[in-house]
């Protein structure tokens, strides 16, 4: 990541939560994919992001794993298991175990990244929207104040060994300051287009979400094409035209006569 960002070559970051996905995210040429704590309201049925419980990120990074071997894989730790440097060092552990190459999680905390980086993990940081703390999920660093803090918090961060920095929901101008003002490779999520790469939700991305953000773009309509895909078979098998003769198999002659011989016998 931080060659492609020397280099100037934007970085390409999707989520997956689940083993086909992440392989075919891997064959459309993504760069790294991460399992994020959005798994909670997209896939488990949360309400929301503080739900996710550790065991639920190492299942699914499990997945992605198995999916998607060779992949550069982010995972997120989840609410209130980072709160302290020990704690957040087990949690990681955890984590890592289960096949992630990077842990990231939210907020301002150089202490909890100085103490992953001293232990050999790979850290992500991230800041302006956090879902796991902030209830109302709105735009970040609207004021000079707020920008500067999100700024120092960056800096600090970096000074700590961080090698990812996810922004999210802060201003344009903010998140070009970042960048150029850090080591770390930024990853913009409604942070405009001068972070070094970009990441989106799968399921946002493709349609599978009904609802649409500003931030995002659609690029399928994966929800919509399933849901035809689904009523067609529904109808046909209502209709009696599914299945067809070409869906299934017989019993040859003689292992048919043998099967209704021993049949009569019972």
């Amino acid at each position: 990541m931080l060659e492609k960002k020397r280099r100037g070559e934007k970085i390409v970051v999707v989520t997956a939560y689940d083993a086909p996905t992440a392989r075919i995210e891997v064959e459309a040429g993504v760069d790294a994919i991460l399992v994020g704590d959005s798994v909670g309201v997209n896939i488990l049925g949360y309400a929301h992001e503080r739900e996710v419980t550790l065991a639920d990120m190492a299942h699914h990074i499990g997945a992605v794993r198995r999916g998607a071997p060779g992949v550069y894989l982010i995972g997120d730790l989840p609410y209130a298991t980072y709160d302290t440097p020990a704690q957040a060092l087990a949690s990681s552990r955890r984590l890592r175990d289960a096949g992630a190459d990077c842990v990231k999680f939210e907020g301002a905390q150089p202490d909890v990244v100085a103490a992953l980086t001293a232990a050999g993990f790979d850290v992500c940081g991230h800041l302006g929207l956090e879902s796991q703390h902030q209830d109302v999920k709105r735009r970040q660093g609207k004021t000079a104040e707020a920008a500067a803090r999100l700024y120092a918090d960056a800096l600090a961060a970096d000074a700590a060994g961080q090698k990812l920095l996810v922004l999210e929901l802060v201003p344009d101008e903010l998140a070009d300051a970042i960048t150029r003002a850090v080591t770390a490779a930024t990853i913009g999520i409604g942070a405009g287009p001068r972070t070094d790469g970009q990441v989106l939700v799968v399921n946002d991305l493709a349609g599978v979400t009904p609802r649409d953000f500003r931030h995002n773009r659609r690029y399928g309509q994966i929800g919509a094409a399933l849901r035809d895909a689904v009523g067609a078979y529904a109808a046909e098998v209502r209709a009696g035209a599914f299945p067809g003769p070409a869906h299934g198999f017989h019993l040859a002659d003689e292992e048919r006569a043998g099967f209704e011989r021993l049949i009569r016998r019972e």
